[in-house]
């Protein structure tokens, strides 16, 4: 029995060691990402939330919402600068990722430190109001394109039309395997892996991870830093991920039962090679709901604002003028004006 006890003892204190020595790694990985990938816009307080946001340009509004465990960087990686020159672009950090941060409210599914769909969409909502950005096109990018319909349902009078690219619209009947670390039930038990394991072992897969949300499509070189791709690697990121996706069940069934009342131009971009969501059950499906939205389809995968920049830049040119927004100050003008300047 003593020698048992002691056998115990030992794989206890061994466990307590590895997991201090986790969290400290954890600790310093953090600090050298934040230190390396500070804010680049300013913060905008919101009721339930603080904003992460950067603007670009001048003219008719567009706000660009990114995807799950992204940041803003994804659409300041190439998009929003090329927008810029007839355009006010505002790109912002969804509540609780990136640099912003979110507050729990009543009726919200998300958890501690987080909002479900509907949370965001009136933060975003409340964001439109604050910057003065009138009705504008609302971009969403994969998780970014349920919470671009949440806004849009819920909000209808702070958007014009909604260009989603690779967008998230049905409840899926299972997580894609590169998220499925993310389904921890247990705050506490998601706290704590958040601190220890998350950050090393997104290290070690993230070659697979990558793979899998950006094939067939090559990953830039650059996109860890000019991407933001390193911000995954924070607790915070991990939290915010899985908060979102264990939101979405009781929000997202609800939500795609009323897109058929929507009634704006929307349009959906999708890569047909596309390995985290499907263009069908995504993109055709909300195609056949919305009267007279259209889907286009691309090669590509699931990354298309980073990876397929000039086919964004052109769906949006394209929504932003079936919207009704105006610019005096044409692409070509736009290009010629860069590159004279």
């Amino acid at each position: 029995m003593n020698i048992l006890m002691t056998l115990l003892g030992f794989l206890l204190g061994l466990l307590v060691i590895t997991l201090a020595g986790a969290w400290l790694s954890t600790l310093a990985i953090k600090r050298k990402v934040e230190s390396l990938l500070p804010p680049t816009g300013r913060m905008v307080d919101v009721p339930g939330a603080r904003l992460h946001v950067r603007e670009f340009g001048q003219g008719p509004a567009i706000l660009m919402i990114h995807g799950l465990g992204g940041q803003l960087a994804h659409f300041s990686y190439a998009v929003a600068p090329q927008l810029a020159g007839r355009f006010r672009v505002v790109v912002v950090d969804r509540p609780g990722s990136g640099w912003s941060t979110a507050m729990n409210v009543a009726g919200n599914t998300g958890g501690a430190g987080s909002m479900d769909l509907a949370g965001q969409a009136a933060a975003l909502a409340a964001l439109v109001d604050r910057l003065a950005l009138g009705k504008p096109l609302v971009v969403g990018h994969s998780l970014g394109g349920a919470v671009a319909l949440a806004l849009a349902l819920n909000h209808p009078d702070k958007v014009a039309g909604l260009a989603l690219l690779a967008p998230l619209t049905h409840m899926p009947d299972g997580v894609p395997a590169v998220f499925r670390g993310l389904m921890i039930r247990s705050p506490l038990l998601r706290k704590c892996i958040a601190w220890t394991l998350a950050t090393p072992r997104s290290i070690s897969k993230s070659a697979q991870t990558l793979d899998q949300v950006f094939g067939p499509d090559t990953v830039p070189k650059d996109f860890g830093m000019r991407g933001g791709g390193l911000l995954s690697l924070r607790p915070a990121a991990y939290l915010a991920a899985s908060a979102d996706l264990q939101a979405l069940p009781g929000v997202l069934p609800a939500q795609q039962a009323r897109y058929g009342t929507l009634r704006l131009p929307l349009g959906i971009l999708f890569g047909r090679d596309d390995r985290i969501l499907d263009w069908r059950f995504h993109g055709q499906a909300l195609a056949d709901t919305v009267p007279g939205a259209r889907l286009e389809l691309i090669d590509g995968g699931h990354m298309l604002p980073v990876t397929r920049p000039e086919a964004c830049i052109g769906f949006i040119d394209a929504m932003a003028e079936a919207s009704g927004l105006t610019s005096g100050l044409t692409r070509a003008g736009a290009q010629a004006a860069g590159a004279a300047g």
